[in-house]
C-alpha cells in the first residue's frame, strides 16, 4: 500500500507552480457535454477526481481526447444514454453536476448518488428544489440514483435556503437552455462558480451576476464549442502558502490570482508571516514564531472550509490559544486525533477546536482521513522532528497533482513508498 515517507525539520524554500482548480474543472467538464460541438479545455489538473469524472463522461458516449497532460478536447455529440451508474462514480462528490448538465441538454438524467470525502452531510435537497422549480416535477432519489425528468424546462425564481456551491453550479447547468429567465438568489460566490459561469458564457450562454449572491440566467436555444483555460487552484495555492508558515520557509506560489487568496493571506499576516503579492504570484515568508488567532470558516469571500485543516495544523504550533470554528461541514475535525499523536494539544467541542500551541510536532505514523486533512497532515509531518509515514494517500491524490514532487522541489524530504524496504531505504538516504 502506498504511503508518504517524510523527514521533517527542513524549511521549504523556492517557487512552486499552481495547477488548474479541481473544483472548477469538475463543473466545467460537466458543462462541456452540453453542446454537440467540440470544446477544448486547458489547464485541467491531472488528479484522480478529474480522471473519474472523465471516465463517467466516456461511459455515456462522450468523446474525450487528451491533447497533453493538462489539455483535453470534449465532444458530447454521441451521448447514447442519460444514465450514469458505474460503481466508480461514487468515488467523487461532483458527479452530481452530470445531473444538471444532462437535464439541461436532454431534459432527463439519472446519476448514481455521489461519494467523496466523509467530512459531513452534503445534502442535495437544494439541487432537487431547483430542478423542480425549472420543471423537473419528479426530481428526487430512487434506488440510489438522483433522478430528474422534465417535458420542458422553464426559467424560475429560485431562492437557495443556504449558500451552496454544488447547487449553484448545478442550477446554472440546468437553466442555461431553459425557456425564459432564471434568477438564483443566495447563490454561492466562489471563484469556481464564476469560472463555470464564464465557461458557459463562452459557449453561448447568457449568465449575469456570477460572483454575487443573485445570478440571472436568460435561456438560449443551444450552446456551441469553445476553448477555455481553467483558473488556478485556490486551495492548492493556500496549502503551499501554509507549508511556508509551518516550516519557517520562504515560498512563492506562481500562476495564481491573488484576489482569490485574500482571506488566506489575511490570516497568514495575522499569525506573523510576511505576505507579498504581485500580479500572478504570492510570496510567504515565515521568519518569526507563529502567533495565535481565531478563525471561522465561511462561504467565499470568507475563509475556505477546505483550508481549515491547514490553518489548524499551523495554529497548533502558534504561541497562545487559538480557536477554529467550522461552520460548513460537521465532520471536518476527524484529523485532530492523528495530529494529537504528533504532540498537538487540541480539544474539539462540537464545531469548534480550541488549540493550545506547542513548541513542536514529533514524527509519527498517521493516516489521512480525507483530502484536505491529508494534505494538512503532510504539512505537520514536514514541520515535525523525526520521521513520519502517512497512509491512505489516495485521498490526497484526489485533489493534488504531484504533491510530493512539488514539495521535493522546495527542499522537502518526502517520498512515496510502497513497502518497508522502500521506507528503510528512504530513512537511510535522508537520515
Amino acid at each position: 500500500m502506498k504511503q508518504y515517507a517524510i523527514k521533517g525539520g527542513s524549511a521549504l524554500v523556492g517557487e512552486v507552480e499552481i495547477g488548474g482548480a479541481k473544483n472548477a474543472a469538475l463543473g466545467i467538464l460537466a458543462a462541456s457535454i452540453m453542446t454537440d460541438e467540440t470544446v477544448k479545455i486547458e489547464n485541467i489538473p491531472d488528479v484522480r477526481d478529474i480522471n473519474v469524472m472523465i471516465q463517467a463522461m466516456e461511459s455515456i458516449g462522450v468523446l474525450v481526447e487528451r491533447i497533453d497532460r493538462h489539455t483535453i478536447s470534449v465532444n458530447g455529440r454521441n451521448i447514447h444514454t442519460q444514465v450514469v451508474d458505474g460503481d466508480y462514480i461514487n468515488r467523487i462528490r461532483a458527479s452530481y453536476y452530470l445531473v444538471g448538465a444532462l437535464l439541461g441538454k436532454y431534459h432527463s438524467a439519472e446519476v448514481k448518488l455521489p461519494g467523496g470525502c466523509n467530512i459531513g452531510t452534503r445534502a442535495i435537497d437544494q439541487h432537487l428544489k431547483g430542478f423542480k422549480a425549472l420543471g423537473a416535477k419528479d426530481a428526487g432519489v430512487a434506488y440510489g440514483n438522483i433522478v430528474a425528468h422534465a417535458d420542458a424546462l422553464k426559467g424560475a425564481h429560485i431562492y437557495l435556503d443556504m449558500v451552496t456551491v454544488g447547487a449553484t453550479i448545478n442550477l446554472l447547468l440546468a437553466s442555461v437552455m431553459a425557456e425564459g429567465m432564471t434568477i438564483i438568489e443566495n447563490a454561492a460566490k466562489e471563484p469556481h462558480v464564476v469560472d463555470v459561469a464564464n465557461f458557459l458564457n463562452c459557449m453561448g450562454a447568457n449568465i449575469k451576476g456570477a460572483g454575487t449572491d443573485v445570478i440571472r440566467v436568460r435561456g438560449v436555444e443551444r450552446l456551441h464549442g469553445t476553448e477555455y483555460a481553467i483558473i488556478p487552484d485556490q486551495i492548492e495555492a493556500g496549502t503551499f502558502m501554509f507549508a511556508a508558515a509551518l516550516t519557517k520557509g520562504d515560498v512563492t506560489v506562481k500562476s495564481v490570482i491573488p484576489k482569490h487568496l485574500e482571506s488566506i493571506s489575511a490570516k497568514l499576516l495575522e499569525i506573523g508571516c510576511e505576505v507579498e503579492e504581485s500580479d500572478d504570484a504570492v510570496r510567504v515568508v515565515a521568519s518569526k514564531p507563529l502567533e495565535h488567532t481565531h478563525v471561522k470558516t465561511l462561504p467565499y469571500p470568507g475563509f475556505p472550509t477546505d483550508m481549515q485543516p491547514q490553518i489548524t495544523v499551523a495554529l497548533g504550533l502558534a504561541q497562545g490559544t487559538s480557536i477554529v470554528t467550522e461552520s460548513i461541514f460537521e465532520n471536518r475535525f476527524k484529523y485532530v486525533d492523528e495530529l494529537t499523536r504528533m504532540g498537538a494539544s487540541i480539544k474539539v467541542e462540537s464545531s469548534t477546536a480550541i488549540i493550545e500551541g506547542v513548541n513542536k510536532y514529533l514524527g509519527a505514523s498517521i493516516t489521512a482521513p480525507d483530502l484536505r486533512a491529508g494534505a494538512a497532515l503532510v504539512l505537520a509531518a514536514l514541520s515535525a522532528d523525526g520521521f513520519s509515514t502517512i497512509d491512505d494517500i489516495e485521498y490526497i491524490e484526489r485533489g493534488y497533482e504531484d504533491f510530493d514532487v512539488k514539495l521535493q522541489s522546495l527542499g522537502a524530504a518526502i517520498e512515496v513508498v510502497e513497502n518497508d524496504r522502500d521506507l528503510q531505504k528512504f530513512k537511510l538516504r535522508v537520515g
